[in-house]
């Protein structure tokens, strides 16, 4: 049990997929100019994430090295075709919104690097915490993204006033370089927060030895 929270919060805080390890930057920059897009982009990743690592760690010893990577593929292809297919059932305003980057989730390399160096060398359980600790890092950053550019570009937060109606909005941050400026900037914020913590736990752990 130790373990599977280890590996939980790992994805979450050591090894955040946005803000540590900078993957899956083409949604994070595309999607997050609402919370909505953001959160249903991050759950959406969240689940195929959590999905094909728990396959793959199941099928992992029976998969020849050789057709490793397109199997690895045709699973996680099979996961987006279901949330596509939920989504667009379910949820069709914000299908529409995300538009292609559903179906792009199959090449978010997130997917695909916690298929090949985890979920392909560990158990179900571990994998299935590994690819919920991701999912929920993804969707963490985000939303956080998402909040900062709808509030300050829109001066709304979920579609809610915040700001006031006589709030300008600042147009920059829901245009492109406004997501390259939020996520710089939540980007430091997020590393000197965890720094300062591991100096803490660093001290704490050395005035105790």
């Amino acid at each position: 049990m130790a373990n599977f929270k280890n590996t939980f919060l790992n994805g979450i805080v050591k090894e955040n997929p946005t803000f540590r390890l900078v993957l899956g930057m083409c949604p994070t920059l595309a999607v997050t100019t609402s919370v909505q897009n953001g959160l249903g982009m991050g759950l959406a990743t969240a689940f195929v994430l959590v999905c094909s690592n728990f396959v793959i760690s199941l099928i992992r010893s029976f998969v020849p090295s050789k057709v490793r990577i397109p199997a690895y593929i045709v699973v996680i292809a099979t996961f987006v075709t279901v949330v596509q297919l939920l989504m667009n059932a379910f949820l069709p305003d914000l299908a529409s919104s995300l538009g292609l980057f559903i179906p792009l989730i199959v090449v978010n390399c997130i997917i695909f690097a916690r298929a090949e160096a985890f979920a392909s060398k560990n158990g179900p359980l571990d994998s299935v915490a590994d690819g919920l600790g991701m999912g929920l890092g993804f969707t963490l950053s985000l939303t956080i993204i998402s909040a900062v550019r709808e509030l300050i570009g829109a001066g709304t937060l979920m579609g809610v006033s915040v700001l006031g109606p006589n709030y300008p909005g600042a147009l920059l941050f829901v245009l492109a370089p406004g997501g390259y400026i939020t996520l710089g900037l939540v980007m430091v914020a997020f590393n000197a927060v965890m720094k300062k913590l591991d100096s803490r736990r660093k001290g704490a752990e050395g005035s105790v030895a």
